[in-house]
């Protein structure tokens, strides 16, 4: 499978603003009339590593300047001062945008080793914040907009208790629900059908109450899928089935990306999963940087004149572009030689 990265990658670097100083990654891309918008996660420190989400736009895709030089979205309006929020990613249903994103209420401390994760700390925060073991769990909840600048909370999307993060609305309602990917890590075990964190999926009338999630794909290739797997992108419709590109982590911590085909109507149905990843890191910027070194991490995907626009994390140091004609990527995960 053939993707081709853009050569004027990384296409999103930090800097310019010192709540993006240290780092930029993981972020939420949508296309709206006629105009690409990203939507970043950024840090301007790693010590405690608080995370913001800045707003940019771009006529091509690829050169991108900022609307505002301040964060559209930060711990503090979320109403957690000390916290993080990460990895978001955007849908359009009818006329109103709606952003997925993971919050920690207390943001930690990291450490760069060069080497693999980054060691942490837990940082000592005022008021009590930190001193409870949920201030440390990642919760996944969703904001609404017009305008993409101004957000309203509608909902937490999973429980307090657990660690659930790369919750992924669908562009649209199926049979009349809305529809959700999660990624609850505390579901593994025999009752749960998965030994690793795997991929589930739930629906809703109104986005605030979620029937209990179903188990959608967990991890079938230990090559490269053998710690977990977990959703990226948004579902993209097209003619053969809902298009996910998913991630996969190996023992050693290396992020790679595969696909899948969903059914249209009943979108936990898998009608084709690619059994080799389509892509892995590579590049000298996918392979070193601040974080996690050896990271593909697609959160954003557009379509334009049949080409999907696929926008990931590097190293959780920056943010790349790479392309690929859908149907082209459509025909391999139906056909895949490895399946």
């Amino acid at each position: 499978m053939k993707i081709t990265r853009h050569p004027e990658n990384p296409i999103v670097v930090p800097g310019g603003f010192e709540w993006r100083k240290v780092t930029v990654f993981n972020p939420a891309v949508i296309m709206d009339n006629g105009k690409f918008y990203m939507i970043e996660r950024t840090a301007g420190s790693l010590t405690p590593c608080k995370n913001y989400l800045g707003l940019l736009e771009s006529e091509d895709g690829v050169h991108f300047t900022h609307v505002k030089d301040e964060p559209i979205v930060t711990p503090d309006m979320l109403g957690f001062p000390y916290g993080s929020v990460q990895d978001p990613r955007i849908v359009k249903i009818d006329d109103t945008f709606y952003l997925n994103y993971a919050l920690r209420p207390c943001a930690m401390s990291y450490y760069p080793t060069g080497r693999g994760v980054p060691e942490r700390s837990i940082p000592e925060y005022p008021d009590g914040w930190g001193e409870q073991e949920g201030h440390w769990l990642t919760r996944s909840s969703i904001l609404a907009s017009k305008n993409l600048i101004d957000w309203e909370f509608v909902a937490d999307t999973t429980p307090l208790e657990i660690n659930d993060r790369d919750n992924i609305l669908f562009p649209e309602k199926i049979n009349g629900k809305f529809v959700l990917l999660r990624r609850p890590e505390e579901y593994v075990g025999e009752a749960y059908g998965t030994e690793k964190a795997a991929m589930w999926i739930t629906y809703s009338e109104d986005l605030i109450h979620w029937e209990e999630p179903k188990l959608l794909a967990k991890a079938e290739n230990m090559a490269w899928e053998s710690r977990k797997i977990g959703g990226s992108t948004p579902p993209v419709r097209t003619d053969r089935g809902w298009l996910v590109l998913y991630h996969g982590v190996d023992d050693e911590v290396v992020y790679r990306v595969g696909a899948m085909l969903l059914d249209l109507e009943n979108p936990e149905k898998v009608i084709a999963r690619t059994q080799n990843f389509i892509m892995e890191p590579e590049t000298y910027y996918e392979k070193f940087g601040y974080q996690i070194p050896n990271v593909v991490f697609p959160t954003g995907n557009v379509v334009k004149d049949g080409l999907l626009y696929i926008y990931y994390g590097v190293t959780d140091t920056a943010i790349a572009l790479a392309t690929v004609p859908v149907e082209e990527l459509v025909d391999y995960i139906l056909n895949d030689p490895q399946a």
